[in-house]
């Protein structure tokens, strides 16, 4: 990929500082091994007292990424949309007199699901989305041009741990749903009230974790030889039963 078709970066370390001054939307920075206590320690501690997730890779994984263009050890990955808080999510379900719906991603690592989920959340009435800091796909490019617009009108959060978040929600009032083929199926679940469905990896689905912290595991029942759905998918059908099943109440 030629330098000039990625819009989602910005790399070398003046263009990287004055994006930072600059209050745009950040996803993350990569920083090259050994690099952090070197020239490059000020944008670091600038990065981390901004909020900013900092990754450390090999330098040549910045040579790829930068197309081998002189990167000086930092790249900069530009966010699609800016991240809300939770509060904001909270307020905004208010602004509509609707019950929360929420959709917690669990390690969702592909930007094309990620996307999917995006679009779907929209279409199906969700409130906003939430994304751990780490493993997880980000508000890049593909997942803005994959949603088909809707990341424009999508509240996304992203939080440190995902289990600190769902146990947020669940003390502000939310049920929470995790998707797993070990559940109930979806038809025989009460989804009316304040509501979060988590969504979880797609080759391992919804963590351990998740799951000990979900109120009810939901299953979509499956009729054919394949027992898995791609995880926006399955995701889809859940959003939607959820907004019917509230829509009824």
């Amino acid at each position: 990929m030629e330098n000039q078709q990625r819009t989602d970066i910005i790399f070398g370390k003046n263009a990287v500082k004055e994006a930072l001054k600059s209050g745009r939307p950040i996803d993350y920075v990569l920083v090259a091994k050994g690099e952090e206590k070197s020239s490059l320690a000020p944008i670091v501690a600038q990065c981390r007292k901004l909020g900013l997730l900092v990754k450390e890779a090999d330098a040549k994984k910045l040579d790829f990424v930068c197309s081998h263009a002189n990167h000086q050890g930092v790249v900069l990955f530009v966010a699609a949309k800016e991240y809300c808080g939770i509060d904001d999510i909270f307020a905004f379900a208010g602004e509509r007199g609707e019950p929360p719906f929420f959709v917690l991603c669990d390690s969702l690592e592909d930007p094309h699901n990620l996307g999917a989920v995006v679009r779907t959340a929209e279409a199906a009435g969700v409130h906003g989305i939430i994304l751990p800091e780490r493993r997880s796909a980000s508000l890049s490019g593909i997942v803005s041009k994959i949603s088909a617009g809707a990341l424009e009108y999508m509240r996304v959060a992203k939080v440190g741990n995902i289990n600190a978040a769902i146990e947020t929600l669940k003390k502000r009032g939310v049920w929470i749903y995790a998707a797993d083929m070990d559940g109930t199926p979806y038809d025989q679940v009460d989804f009316s009230g304040p509501a979060a469905l988590i969504i979880g990896s797609e080759g391992k689905g919804v963590s351990r974790l998740a799951r000990e912290h979900a109120d009810v595991i939901v299953s979509i029942p499956m009729h054919g030889k394949i027992n898995s759905l791609n995880a926006s998918v399955a995701g889809g059908i859940l959003m939607f039963a959820m907004a019917k099943r509230r829509g009824e109440t």
